[in-house]
């Protein structure tokens, strides 16, 4: 029997068009959360804090909210020396978010990098595909006993702990993968390209080939871009696609960093985003529950009947 995550893909493959959520730096952060210290140890000591976070998108009209384990693989909790807490803080990571959805609702395991450089571009030892894909397997198995539904293994930004990450996921549950990867653009170009210099169209095909279900970009400078690389990712492949992009660039003032887009401004760019291809949408660092509100009403209109597409 599949799990229910599998309802994902065979809704957005049919033609559903599903929200995911907001940003959770920007939630935590605006609750207390200092410069420097440990996100998922929230989960622990600020459950109810991560927990009103979850539910909050789910109000706003998310589908899908993922876990506030970002930073939960073991060589990335290691730099907190809560590495031996990693089993515990990524399963009550999944039950928190778990515990507040509704019936409709689904739980993706956050998956995000390590902060540790693979061998072909550390200066120190780095770290091996074998290494990684041992870390993030640790973390994919604490989130599947937690309970979630899918994984989102996101904001990756070199191949090998992108296809290491998506490997892990696969190897130890039947649970379906959603993979995205964090695009530069460059200026002095006009085009996106991921650190490592791979193109949007690259991407969709290599972490397809890796075994993902659902590919994507998420992060990055906003909806304007995010545009253009699902157009590029569409061309290659028919398989689903998401973006969640930043509310646009963030605009440091003294100790405050806000985002140039507010919700209103930020929805304004879904329609295109739609119509560039892309089957799930939602937003990252510097949106909150009022921008996915007014990205999922996007959805809703379109998603209408007799609505355009």
């Amino acid at each position: 029997m599949k799990s229910r995550g599998w309802e994902v893909v065979e809704r957005v493959k049919a033609g559903d068009t599903l929200v995911f959520d907001g940003g959770y730096g920007t939630m935590l952060f605006a609750a207390g959360l200092l410069n420097g210290a440990c996100p998922e140890l929230w989960n622990d000591t600020h459950a109810d804090v991560v927990a009103g976070i979850h539910k909050g998108y789910f109000d706003a009209g998310s589908d899908i909210v993922e876990t506030n384990t970002f930073g939960g693989a073991r060589l990335k909790l290691n730099e907190y020396a809560l590495g031996d807490r990693t089993r515990e803080l990524n399963v009550e990571g999944a039950r928190l978010a778990r515990k507040v959805a509704p019936a409709r609702g689904f739980v993706a395991g956050s998956i995000g990098p390590t902060s540790r450089l693979p061998q072909d571009y550390a200066l120190d030892a780095g770290v091996t595909d074998e290494e990684y894909e041992e870390t993030f397997r640790e973390q994919a198995a604490a989130l599947a006993e937690g309970g979630v539904d899918l994984f989102a293994v996101e904001t990756m930004m070199f191949p090998q702990e992108a296809t290491a990450a998506i490997r892990a996921c696969k190897a130890v549950t039947d649970l379906p993968v959603m993979a995205t990867m964090f695009f530069q653009f460059e200026d002095l170009h006009d085009r996106d390209r991921t650190m490592w210099g791979e193109s949007p169209a690259e991407v969709a095909k290599n972490l397809l080939a890796a075994g993902a279900d659902v590919v994507g970009m998420n992060c990055g400078r906003g909806p304007d871009r995010a545009i253009v690389i699902i157009r590029e990712m569409r061309q290659v492949t028919d398989a689903p696609l998401v973006a969640y992009p930043n509310a646009g660039l963030p605009i440091t003032t003294g100790d405050t960093v806000t985002y140039e887009l507010g919700p209103e401004a930020m929805a304004r760019e879904y329609p295109a985003l739609l119509d560039a291809g892309c089957n799930i949408v939602g937003a990252c660092c510097g949106s909150n529950a009022e921008h996915i509100r007014l990205i999922a009403e996007v959805v809703r209109r379109r998603s209408a009947p007799g609505a355009r597409g």
